[in-house]
């Protein structure tokens, strides 16, 4: 009797080890299926979920404009005064609606590329106005003879409308002007990516942009193409890692650091977002001298927070921020009045799911400006005795992953690893519970039959 019951408690204790061993095993044995099925499935190339969603995304992604509308412009005019501005919006526009146009792959490199068609449509219901809304704008073409401001609709503002006095200039210039003009029936690109078959660290990578490695913009490493599109990152995504990412919009790379861990509809993300030091002026981080191009207006290279794109926009004085010059030195606003930046609202962030490197949910925030100076060539500039970088509008982009695309992605992706680690743990506990219990019990009856 007592062998019998000795027995049964030492089996109990060898099936505890048993599944205590095969959950520990289980945990690197799993590890390995979960990194092989990802980094099958975020291939770019035909047949994966990577592909599937990346050649046309199934998250509806929205532009929002908020105009800023000049309430003094006689003032600035005649006595230089502070710009007085109200924001008005948002305008709302669903963009990014259209599927990846040529996507060639290339066996030889082992990349993808692909012309990303440009689209916005008008919705209404998310606005709060209409198209043919007015406002008293900077004039985007300030010529000889025309006004410093203008009332322009938006359709005008955004897309473009022809300009008179353009057409007076003595040299072949654009007389259509608009701050996205043209954008509908245009293509951003070529692309070219690497997808990842032969190295899954390098998939989504821009390899180059319209042929070239680099941007000719700025000098140094200023101008190189860095990082993905930020639409997805290489798998097994660290939080300790810098995010990098290049723009066509800002005409530069940029990047983001971690910082916070997200629940986004069940689904574990890290909010990775811009830091004020990507903005900073080369005093504070010199890593940004090669973004400072000339020395009066950003005050010697003091100046911070706002990043003069002319060499990317044919000459034009386009000078691209955050939304209400958030994170830019005090100079910069001090002539504009009605700003109020913060960075709950004005921040761009991007929420990535770490496991795949899929950016789940992003906000895209940016202030278009245009800067202004005295000439004495100008009439209407005559008067001014100041600079102005003047805010026109800022926009924020966002995208969010669907109800039924994030049901998906727990079935298919989290469920089934939290699944495995339930498993895991449940082995690994139950296991050693069972050892140590069993063995506790043997030890006890072994104690009582020897007295």
């Amino acid at each position: 009797m007592g062998c019998d019951r000795n027995c049964g408690l030492i089996a109990g204790a060898v099936i505890g080890a048993v599944l205590a061993v095969f959950g520990g095993i289980l945990m690197p044995v799993g590890d390995l299926l979960i990194q092989k099925t990802i980094k099958k499935q975020v291939v770019l190339e035909e047949g994966t979920i990577a592909f599937k969603n990346w050649v046309k995304t199934g998250t509806e992604v929205y532009r929002q404009f908020w105009i800023f509308d000049v309430q003094n412009p006689q003032e600035v005019m005649m006595n230089s005064s502070n710009i007085q501005v109200k924001q008005r919006g948002p305008y709302t526009y669903r963009v990014r609606f259209l599927a990846k146009e040529n996507v060639t792959q290339d066996a030889e490199d082992n990349t993808v590329s692909f012309l990303q068609p440009n689209g916005a449509i008008f919705e209404p219901s998310l606005s709060v106005g209409t198209e043919a809304d007015n406002f008293t704008v900077l004039n985007l073409a300030v010529a000889s003879k025309s006004s410093m401001f203008q009332v322009r609709t938006l359709r005008e503002l955004l897309w473009g409308y022809r300009d008179p006095f353009l057409s007076l200039v003595p040299y072949p210039v654009t007389t259509t002007v608009g701050l996205f003009y043209p954008y509908n029936n245009t293509a951003d690109g070529v692309y070219k990516v690497f997808n990842g078959k032969d190295n899954i660290s390098k998939v989504a990578i821009i390899d180059t942009y319209k042929g070239k490695r680099n941007l000719s913009y700025w000098e140094s490493h200023c101008d190189m193409i860095n990082g993905t599109d930020a639409a997805s990152f290489p798998p097994f995504v660290e939080k300790s890692q810098v995010l990098q990412f290049f723009s066509s919009d800002i005409c530069r790379s940029i990047y983001a650091v971690f910082e916070s861990d997200v629940n986004l509809k069940g689904i574990p993300v890290y909010r990775f977002v811009l830091p004020s030091k990507a903005f900073a002026s080369p005093v504070e981080n010199p890593d940004n001298y090669c973004f400072c191009t000339e020395k009066i207006i950003s005050k010697n290279c003091t100046s911070y927070g706002v990043l003069d794109i002319s060499k990317c926009k044919e000459g034009r004085p386009v000078y691209i921020s955050l939304p209400h010059f958030l994170y830019a030195s005090p100079d910069v606003s001090e002539p504009i009045d009605g700003l109020n930046p913060n960075e709950e609202e004005h921040r761009t962030y991007l929420d990535i799911e770490p496991i795949t490197g899929f950016t789940l949910q992003f906000a895209k925030r940016l202030q278009v400006n245009l800067l202004v100076k005295p000439s004495e060539k100008i009439q209407v500039l005559k008067n001014l005795k100041r600079n102005y970088i003047v805010p026109i509008l800022w926009l924020n982009e966002t995208g969010t992953i669907g109800d039924e695309k994030a049901n998906m992605f727990r079935s298919q992706v989290t469920g089934k690893i939290n699944l495995l680690g339930l498993i895991e743990m449940i082995l690994l506990s139950v296991g050693v519970v069972m050892f140590v219990a069993f063995m506790i019990s043997y030890c006890a009856c072994r104690s009582k039959t020897i007295k």
